[in-house]
């Protein structure tokens, strides 16, 4: 071996290392138990008492359905019932699952009482859709072997397991398939509060230093996400360790923030850029979603369910049968002041057409 090759493999080796490490550091982030899961009291205490009886029970816990925005900890809590329920866990999503067969080869290969969870379950196909119903149901699917008038429906039995879906846009699933789950949560978003201990959490996990005022600063900017304040917690690490002490004060925090750009309510330069649009171009509005987008260059689909989704939730854009609208918020957020008729003669009255 020459001194190229020896170089390469130790570069190959700290790379894997180095990724190695990252991904146990991300998943020493996640909580391993009820105990340790912070904030969604009412979901944590009903879910406890669900998966209590079942081990009372002996049995595999009901199927279980989790709805809410992105970065809440659906997936967590997946894992957190399996390892509650001392079950192995199988993890796919429902763009992953396009035919039927796809799902019959993973509910086949299931263990008893193993936990299936599925993201984004409102995304699967109707043919596995359906084939679920049965499975869920009465543990048991069909496989159609053959095509036409010779096709024969083999019945395969299936070991109890417990099912666990997760999905943004709970109104998208069919209510038979809705139904068949036995537990049902919805996910809300997190107060300051209670971001405030998840960071301090995360921080000890990190060995990073933070005080109480820096943990607050970067809570009130984490939009009730407790996966995004990991992710700032992380960059205001990267900042103290690189511009400071490593020590993170309120001071520090602001200061790196400002540097990756999320500003005092959490909004990023996306936000800002569709705000900006609908003030400074459109006078407030309204506008058409299309129009929006392409005077901030992104595509429609990305205003319409990544900025829009948390502006609207804090009061600052509102959706019309006319356009998109800022509301007096919006222009108080960005220092600026409003044409005479943004305010009409009593307040906000003409602002969304009434």
């Amino acid at each position: 071996m020459n001194w190229d090759d020896t170089t390469d493999a130790t570069a190959d080796e700290r790379l894997v290392g180095a990724s190695a490490d990252r991904q146990a550091v991300e998943a020493a982030l996640r909580p391993k138990d009820l105990d340790e899961f912070i904030g969604q009291e009412k979901v944590r205490e009903q879910l406890d008492l669900v998966l209590r009886a079942a081990r009372a029970r002996g049995a595999t816990s009901d199927h279980v359905l989790l709805s809410g925005a992105p970065g809440l900890g659906k997936t967590t809590l997946s894992m957190i019932i399996a390892a509650e329920m001392g079950a192995p866990i199988r993890i796919t999503s429902g763009p992953a699952i396009q035919h039927a067969g796809d799902l019959a080869a993973i509910l086949s290969s299931l263990q008893e009482g193993e936990v299936l969870f599925l993201d984004e379950i409102h995304r699967m196909s109707r043919p596995a859709e359906e084939m679920l119903y049965m499975a869920m149901e009465d543990f048991r699917v069909d496989v159609i072997v053959g095509k036409g008038p010779g096709a024969t429906a083999i019945p395969l039995e299936l070991p109890p397991f417990t099912l666990v879906g997760a999905t943004t846009r709970a109104g998208l699933l069919p209510p038979p398939l809705r139904d068949r789950f036995g537990f049902t949560a919805h996910m809300e978003f997190y107060e300051p509060h209670e971001l405030e201990r998840v960071i301090h959490r995360s921080a000890g996990l990190l060995d990073v230093e933070i005080d109480s005022r820096g943990a607050a600063e970067i809570a009130g900017r984490s939009r009730g996400t407790p996966r995004i304040a990991n992710r700032l917690l992380r960059r205001v690490r990267d900042y103290a360790q690189v511009k400071a002490d490593g020590v993170i004060t309120r001071e520090i925090a602001a200061a790196a923030l400002k540097v990756y750009e999320v500003d005092a309510r959490g909004l990023d330069r996306l936000d800002r850029g569709v705000l900006e649009a609908l003030l400074k171009l459109f006078g407030g509005g309204p506008v058409g979603l299309s129009t929006l987008a392409v005077a901030v260059g992104e595509e429609r689909e990305t205003v319409e369910e990544v900025a829009e989704p948390f502006l609207v939730r804090e009061g600052l854009l509102a959706r019309t049968p006319r356009g998109r609208v800022a509301t007096p918020a919006a222009w108080a957020h960005l220092g600026l002041t409003p044409p005479p008729r943004a305010t009409g003669g009593n307040g906000q009255g003409d602002l969304f057409g009434a």
